[in-house]
């Protein structure tokens, strides 16, 4: 690979791969630099004690709330970024999320286009991500000018007796719109996959999709184990003249035409900030001083509903949600969010969090229990942040809109007694857990209110683009990644039809 490649894409995930995907065709050299490696066949990745008691594939790294706290993140560094580990939930922003969308706690605003913008990427990145669904069961659902590839995923009879007692009790609950081959998954282990990370094992990731898609070309290279530390501007403090990276504990540099920057939400804007210089004192892209900020981490609960005449011998269960309180309480009130089920929970999972607890007390309270997901929107605020500190990365959240998030927690639990579930729990997730980490280098139009163009071009640099969640101008309350693919497959287009047509 030359020193001077056409297109260096720093990072493999969701964001990075997909757009490599998409100009892999344009015949342009791009090199993709990843800090880790590939996530070997090994025994630890179906291994529930290893993943959930042990903390087998956790970062050795901590990160500082603004007081000085220090806490280990759950944010991963391997080829195909964190979607090694998503729950391959493939959803689609609701149309009303691309508009202002009032809330008890605040206002979300509206996107700097309209969902119909996307919508035809949305249909380009389901097809690519061979997303398992089908449309007419969620009224929320907006249009789709095609349908989804490939019929939903089976589901499991105790998992459709739930689904049908939910539906008397008035909800709509519909399939959810999953990436995962399920025979093949099913062939290498009886687990659920959320969660569980993988070796082309049937999950529909960045690496297994979009990062094989694109290196089926020759003009594609990745290179692990090449962490990016700065950005180097040119004199005049407006193009990117030089990428500078440690690879075998070697500081090495290249020089492209084009960067595309899809680190991840929180390292995106951590390298942003740590390439300050005399022309850029704040950090690069960062005349908004809005680099680092909006950061949004979904409001989310896990939620157990119990019955000792319930019997769940479900392998892998997620494969329904509802969004009945999405657009509103219920009531007419503001939007409360998303229900969707959780991965099947075992005792070894639940013993991850209940350490004191024997294993095999846990597996029979879980031989009764089904696992939901409950998820709110999280409204950008500028004070919760993401700043550096020397070699510190400090995330201060401001959390919003948890009242409405406790509402739902509250109406999820109420519906789930009236489908008979006398007891019903829920925990909630904490900034350990990275759930759908995005904002902190948003997109907008105007200049001085943000860091990215439509197309994710930073204002300041015309060479610079930022694809992955750290674009996202609200959170929504639906799992990202779809969003993030079909964004990433718009930019593809336009740099393939300007930045390389030119």
């Amino acid at each position: 690979m030359p020193s001077q490649p056409d297109i260096v894409i720093i990072g493999s995930g969701i964001g990075g791969a997909t757009v490599a995907a998409g100009l892999a065709a344009s015949g342009a050299d791009i090199l993709i630099l990843e800090a880790g490696g590939h996530i070997e066949d090994r025994p630890e990745n179906r291994d529930q004690r290893a993943i959930f008691q042990r903390g087998h594939f956790r970062p050795k790294e901590f990160w500082y709330e603004a007081d000085g706290t220090a806490f280990n993140p759950g944010n991963y560094y391997n080829v195909g970024g964190n979607s090694k580990f998503y729950g391959a939930v493939l959803a689609r922003y609701r149309r009303e999320d691309f508009e202002e969308m009032r809330h008890r706690e605040g206002v979300s605003p509206a996107w700097p286009f309209p969902y119909e913008e996307l919508e035809p990427w949305y249909s380009a990145a389901e097809q690519m991500y061979q997303v398992r669904g089908t449309l007419g069961e969620d009224p929320t659902e907006p249009a789709h000018s095609k349908p989804y590839p490939f019929p939903p995923v089976r589901e499991e009879p105790a998992i459709a007796k739930v689904r049908e007692k939910l539906r008397k009790a008035g909800m709509h609950p519909f399939s959810l719109p999953l990436g995962i081959d399920i025979d093949r998954w099913l062939a290498k282990g009886q687990t659920p996959w959320d969660a569980h990370p993988h070796s082309f094992d049937g999950k529909l990731d960045a690496e297994t999709v979009a990062l094989a898609l694109a290196r089926q070309h020759d003009n594609v290279t990745l290179q692990t184990g090449s962490r990016v530390t700065r950005l180097i501007t040119a004199p005049d403090g407006q193009a990117i003249e030089a990428v500078e990276y440690i690879r075998d504990g070697q500081t090495q540099k290249l020089t492209p035409k084009l960067v595309i920057l899809s680190a991840g939400a929180v390292q995106s804007a951590v390298l942003l900030l740590r390439s300050a210089n005399d022309n850029h004192p704040t950090g690069l892209a960062n005349a908004s001083d809005q680099v680092g900020r909006n950061f949004m981490n979904h409001n989310s609960s896990a939620v157990l509903a119990l019955s000792p005449t319930y019997r769940n011998d479900s392998v892998y269960q997620k494969t329904f949600g509802f969004n009945d309180f999405y657009l509103s309480d219920g009531n007419g009130g503001p939007p409360l969010g998303n229900v969707q089920l959780l991965g099947r929970v075992s005792g070894k999972i639940l013993k991850g969090n209940m350490p004191s607890m024997p294993e095999w007390l846990l597996d029979r309270i879980s031989a009764h229990a089904i696992d939901f997901y409950a998820m709110s929107e999280d409204i950008p605020h500028p004070e919760s942040r993401i700043r550096v500190d020397g070699e510190r990365i400090v995330l201060q959240w401001h959390r919003t809109n948890w009242q409405a998030h406790l509402d739902l927690v509250a109406k999820l639990k109420s519906v789930l007694r009236a489908a008979g579930f006398p007891l019903v729990l829920s925990r909630a997730f904490d900034k350990r857990t990275p759930s759908h980490q995005c904002g902190t280098v948003v997109m907008g139009r105007e200049a001085a209110k943000a860091p990215l163009d439509i197309h994710c071009r930073a204002h300041q640099h015309p060479n610079l683009f930022v694809v992955d969640a750290s674009f996202l101008p609200t959170s929504a309350a639906v799992n990202p990644s779809l969003t993030i693919a079909a964004q990433a497959l718009r930019v593809a287009d336009h740099i393939a039809s300007t930045e390389l047509a030119r």
